[in-house]
């Protein structure tokens, strides 16, 4: 298991209580959890450095909600925990795997996370990314193919 420093476990739980801040909020869950791992808010996180990773979630969330031009409200609801262990497995798995949130979105967008949640959110967490990097490379066989091509440069 990946051994996290203080400062990055306490980033996985700012992004978790953010994502339930904006459940709290009244916002659509899976256009949330869209527009944040998509957003430069994200990706702000995602940098070694940056002001925004101390701002805390009401800031972030204030952030990416100007960013976006407002957030949808209402829509499609996701249970509390769902939420926070969506945003901490999020940004655990990037420092997992150094992958940026844009791209770990395309891996395991909203609707993976809450249909995985229920059976993976007892799992270690590397555990539950490795599963969740798995159910993708079955679902899109291609995806793999194509990487095949690129690293071995088959035409």
């Amino acid at each position: 298991m990946l051994n996290l420093t203080l400062e990055k476990r306490q980033l996985c739980d700012i992004q978790g209580r953010l994502f339930e801040l904006a459940l709290n909020n009244g916002y659509d869950c899976p256009l949330f959890i869209e527009a944040f791992m998509n957003s430069r808010a994200a990706a702000a996180l995602d940098d070694v450095y940056d002001r925004l990773q101390w701002a805390g979630e009401e800031y972030i969330l204030e952030e990416l909600n100007d960013e976006v031009n407002g957030l949808q409200i209402a829509g499609d609801i996701y249970a509390e925990e769902v939420m926070y262990w969506a945003g901490y497995t999020y940004r655990y798995w990037h420092y997992y795997t150094n992958e940026c949130s844009r791209e770990i979105y395309k891996i395991a967008n909203a609707k993976t996370m809450n249909d995985c949640w229920l059976g993976f959110h007892t799992y270690d967490v590397e555990m539950a990314i490795d599963d969740l990097k798995e159910i993708y490379r079955q679902n899109h066989p291609r995806s793999r193919d194509r990487k095949a091509q690129t690293v071995f440069h088959i035409d």
